[in-house]
């Protein structure tokens, strides 16, 4: 018991410094690259990206919780890549739904919304008959519609679909350990949840 609560708090304070080092740099970047985008389409082309991005995370999180490990098994039997590592992820499902969706998701709330005011900044700056006021709540209406919509969307693919969604992320993660060299799941994590099914 004790062992579980402090491994949830060890997981919780790793995610915690390294949201506050990924969305202090996406802040910086917000704050630096995009009002010196002249380009509007492309600013529009990375705030459609950053959304995209945020609900694919999304999709990948409630995948994780809702999948099934049982079918994994038996592709890693015939040794079929990627099968491994959606093991993993189902196995951690708690610390990819949060990995997923609060970190990457919020990040990618707090940049879009970056990236809308600087695009409505750009727009006014170069129309200055138009009403900043007016540009920002469409602009802020835009950015929350698109998203909300599109969640909605991903939630009911991720849960009808989820273990083929995990099997595919599985597959990137293996071809990704495979370049970097590195497991990206601790053993430790998956023998415990072995223990607890013996």
């Amino acid at each position: 018991m004790g062992d579980n609560r402090a491994t949830s708090l060890k997981s919780a304070l790793i995610i915690g410094i390294g949201t506050f080092f990924l969305a202090s740099f996406f802040s910086l970047f917000s704050e630096l690259v995009l009002p010196k985008i002249q380009i509007l389409l492309l600013s529009f082309l990375f705030l459609f990206l950053i959304i995209f991005l945020g609900i694919i995370f999304d999709i990948i999180g409630i995948a994780a919780a809702a999948a099934n490990e049982r079918p994994f098994h038996a592709k890693a039997a015939k040794k079929v890549k990627g099968s491994v590592q959606a093991i993993k992820i189902v196995r951690n499902a708690d610390r990819v739904a949060s990995f997923c969706n609060d970190v990457v998701g919020d990040i990618c709330g707090t940049v879009s919304g970056a990236l809308g005011a600087a695009i409505v900044f750009q727009v006014v700056l170069n129309h200055p008959g138009f009403n900043e006021s007016i540009l920002s709540i469409i602009m802020t209406g835009l950015v929350a519609a698109l998203t909300v919509s599109g969640k909605a969307l991903g939630k009911k693919k991720a849960i009808a679909e989820a273990d083929h969604i995990v099997f595919r992320v599985g597959q990137a993660l293996a071809w990704m350990e495979n370049v970097m060299g590195v497991d990206l799941f601790s053993r430790k994590s998956n023998r415990k949840h072995k223990d607890r099914r013996r």
